[in-house]
């Protein structure tokens, strides 16, 4: 490289934000919210179609659930395909198509047309996510990558409550399908802003064969001083690019397998908690005698407390040590989490405040360990390493509501639920001690890699701590 030139890296670490970063952001949190709208959507549906349709209840589990698989497989196996193909082509291609599958359910005339439907367009949802994660991380600046991944993330939460917006104007005013125009028509409009404007990661322009000239000029479009020279010349694929053919073994390599399987158990723990409390804390609440008013507050106050989150717990990801920052969250939620147990015949103020503090805790958690992912994994393997953790954590949103209702069953109290949730708090908190201590020091604030260097930037010494 000639004398002079710049390290891609320092086009995003070393300056100001600028414009077209921000609208990266913008975009991929606009289909994170498409995202959240959709899936939060089919529950205000449901009741409706099952009464349109003479369904019996039972018949609801199997549509909700459909879409549910399909975000499994999008997280599982559409993933890596976004590593080796480009972010950018990912996210346009399963925002086209969980828009197009949304459209088709308008026509759905039965159960099982409609869980196929439903299917194809979790596929699309769960495939969009990781890859939206990995393009907002690659633009945005080190200092700024959690708060920028946890923004788009609350995206999902903002999402849930739009859906909740709507229906309640649009099912009684125009029909349950109103809510599918909407699901479909929003992604359909976005689709060409993300053709025309979203960027393509620089890990896919700056990997062996990508055309030099498309690379310059993306470059260029981001800082209009980009030079020729700027660009590192390509290297010829070979055994340190083995990476890219294999994404999920490289979350396994000797250097990341640790972190991984960490990460995985407290994705698993994480989602476990948060879907058991959002699952059981209205009944529990309503069979305790508290009013409806107090039990929806409480239980909406609880997502409100992970949206909150992202303007606290991002800065003290990015300032002090991801790991960190995420113990002291998990730590204090193993106290907040106990609290509602102790305070479930309390007034409604006293809930509130608890059950706001408790979302700080497990909902923001969730947001904020999706970001440490993201952090965590180069470029290279980044929408992998968070697809498949998303993948595998639905073990846990499947299993804690689960393990809620059998501990009741077997006679389990309303506070003891709290209480047993409570533990897992701890665990997760001791995982990223652990984290800390193997990667913290090492590998400074965080960042693990993949073996060598990432393709976007020179080589650069560790600095000292």
């Amino acid at each position: 490289m000639k004398e002079g030139s710049r390290s891609i890296v320092s086009l995003i670490d070393e300056q100001p934000v600028r414009p077209r970063q921000w609208a990266t952001v913008l975009m991929c949190g606009f289909v994170m919210f498409l995202d959240g709208f959709d899936t939060q959507s089919i529950s205000y549906m449901a009741p409706h179609i099952a009464s349109e349709w003479n369904l019996p209840r039972a018949m609801l589990g199997p549509i909700f659930s459909a879409a549910l698989a399909g975000l499994m497989v999008g997280y599982l196996l559409l993933s890596p395909l976004s590593d080796r193909f480009g972010h950018k082509r990912m996210v346009v291609w399963s925002t086209l198509s969980f828009a197009t599958s949304t459209l088709f359910c308008l026509v759905a005339s039965d159960v099982t047309t409609l869980m196929a439907l439903r299917f194809v367009t979790g596929i699309g949802l769960g495939a969009a996510t990781p890859s939206a994660i990995a393009l907002t991380s690659e633009y945005s600046p080190k200092r700024w990558r959690a708060s920028f991944v946890l923004a788009i993330y609350c995206g999902f939460s903002l999402g849930f409550v739009f859906a909740g917006l709507m229906a309640g104007w649009m099912i009684p005013a125009h029909g349950w399908r109103s809510l599918f125009w909407i699901g479909a028509a929003a992604p359909l409009i976005l689709v060409p802003f993300l053709i025309f404007f979203l960027p393509e990661a620089i890990s896919t322009l700056t990997r062996p064969g990508a055309d030099r000239a498309v690379a310059i000029g993306q470059f260029r479009r981001l800082d209009p001083t980009f030079r020729d020279e700027d660009l590192p010349p390509a290297q010829p694929a070979g055994p340190g690019k083995a990476v890219r053919k294999a994404p999920l073994r490289a979350i396994f390599s000797q250097n990341l397998r640790m972190g991984t399987l960490l990460l995985w158990v407290v994705f698993i723990i994480n989602l476990g908690t948060f879907y058991a409390m959002q699952s059981w804390m209205p009944t529990i609440l309503t069979d305790l005698g508290h009013p409806t008013s107090t039990v929806v507050a409480t239980t909406t106050i609880f997502t409100v407390g992970g949206i909150v989150a992202a303007l606290i717990v991002g800065p003290m990801m990015d300032r002090i040590s991801p790991y960190l920052a995420l113990a002291l969250v998990y730590g204090t939620g193993f106290l907040f989490v106990g609290a509602i147990g102790l305070l479930l015949d309390a007034g409604a103020a006293a809930l509130l405040a608890v059950s706001f503090l408790s979302g700080l805790c497990v909902s923001g958690g969730q947001k904020s360990v999706i970001a440490l992912a993201a952090v965590f994994y180069d470029a290279e393997i980044r929408s992998t390493g968070i697809g498949w953790a998303l993948g595998i954590g639905r073990v846990g949103g499947i299993g804690g509501p689960l393990i809620v209702g059998a501990g009741l069953g077997a006679g389990l109290s309303p506070g003891g639920v709290f209480f047993l949730l409570a533990i897992p708090m701890l665990v997760m908190a001791a995982a990223m001690l652990l984290l800390n201590g193997r990667y913290g020091q090492a590998r400074g604030k965080g960042a693990a890699r993949a073996g060598g260097k990432s393709a976007c930037i020179k080589a650069q010494p560790p600095r000292p701590r």
